[in-house]
C-alpha cells in the first residue's frame, strides 16, 4: 500500500505537469514511452518464445503511432499550411502488417517459425493498444480546451478504480467474476459512483477555468457512469489476458502497481470512449 501511495504522490503531479502545463509535444513523448513499454510488456506476457522475434517490430510501431497521430492532428489544426493531410497512422499500420508477415514467411518451416497467435499479439501490442491510448494525445490537442479534456479519461478511470477498491474492501461480499477473484459486485457499484464523482470534479475544475466549455451536471453524471462501466470492462479485459497466460503483473515499472498495462488498462479503454463521444458534439 505504501508503494502505491508513493507512486500516486509522485505520479499525479507529474501527469498534471506533462499533460496540462507542458507543450503538446510533451504529451506525445509521454504517450510514446507508455505505448512502447506497454507493447513490450504485452509481447513478453503473451507472445511466447517463438514470438519474441516480433517484439522489436511491435515496440517500434507502438512508439511511432503517437508520433503519427501528433503529426496528423498538428496539420489538421494548423490555420495555414501547405502540407497535405496524409493518413500516417494508416500507412504505419499497413507497413506493420506487411513487416510481420514478411518475418513470418521467412521463418516458416524452420525451428524459428512464428505462430499466427504471435502475429495477432504483435498487431494488438503494436497497433490496437497504442491507437487506443493515443486518444489521450488527441484530447490534449483539441484547440483551447485540450489541456482540460485530456484529464477527463484519467478522472473517470482513477475515480472508478479508487472507489471500487475501497468499496470492495469495506463492503464486498459477492464475487463479480472469476476473471478477477478479488473484485466484487459491491466494488463495481462503488466504481460506478467513483466514475461519476471523478467526472464531477473534472466539471468543477473545468467550469472554473472555462465556464462555457463543459456540459451540465446531469449529462456529465451520465457520462461518468457509462465511462466508469467502460473503465471496468477495460480492467477486466486485460485481466483476462493475464489469467489466460498465467501472468500476475505485466511488469514492475511502477512499484505497487505493476507495469504500464496494469496501471493504465482502464484508461486505454476510457480514452477512446471520451474521444468518440466528445467528437459527436
Amino acid at each position: 500500500m505504501f508503494k502505491r501511495v508513493m507512486v500516486a504522490v509522485v505520479g499525479i503531479p507529474f501527469l498534471i505537469l506533462v499533460l496540462g502545463v507542458a507543450p503538446e509535444w510533451a504529451t506525445m513523448v509521454l504517450v510514446c514511452g507508455m505505448c512502447a513499454v506497454g507493447a513490450w510488456e504485452l509481447m513478453h506476457a503473451v507472445a511466447g518464445k517463438a514470438g519474441q522475434a516480433l517484439t522489436p517490430l511491435a515496440v517500434l510501431s507502438a512508439a511511432l503511432v503517437p508520433v503519427c497521430v501528433y503529426m496528423e492532428m498538428s496539420i489538421r489544426y494548423a490555420e495555414l499550411t501547405a502540407l497535405p493531410v496524409l493518413p500516417l497512422t494508416g500507412l504505419l499500420g499497413t507497413a506493420m502488417v506487411v513487416a510481420l508477415f514478411v518475418v513470418s514467411i521467412r521463418r516458416y518451416g524452420s525451428e524459428r517459425a512464428v505462430p499466427f497467435a504471435a502475429i495477432t499479439a504483435a498487431l494488438f501490442a503494436g497497433l490496437v493498444f497504442p491507437l487506443m491510448l493515443s486518444c489521450l494525445l488527441r484530447l490534449r490537442m483539441v484547440p483551447s480546451v485540450g489541456m482540460l479534456l485530456v484529464f477527463l479519461p484519467l478522472c473517470i478511470s482513477f475515480g472508478s478504480d479508487t472507489f471500487a477498491f475501497f468499496t470492495g474492501l469495506l463492503f464486498g461480499k459477492h464475487k463479480l467474476t472469476p476473471v478477477s477473484p478479488k473484485k466484487t459486485a459491491e466494488g463495481a457499484v462503488g466504481g460506478l459512483i467513483g466514475g461519476v464523482i471523478g467526472t464531477a470534479l473534472m466539471m468543477a475544475v473545468g467550469s472554473c477555468v472555462l465556464a462555457d466549455a463543459f456540459w451540465d451536471f446531469k449529462l456529465l453524471a451520465l457520462f461518468g457512469l457509462v465511462g466508469s462501466a467502460v473503465s471496468q470492462i477495460g480492467d477486466l479485459s486485460f485481466s483476462v489476458i493475464k489469467r489466460e497466460f498465467g501472468v500476475k503483473d505485466y511488469g514492475n515499472l511502477l512499484p505497487g502497481h505493476g507495469g504500464v498495462l496494469d496501471r493504465f488498462d482502464s484508461v486505454t479503454f476510457v480514452a477512446p470512449f471520451v474521444w468518440l463521444i466528445l467528437g459527436m458534439y
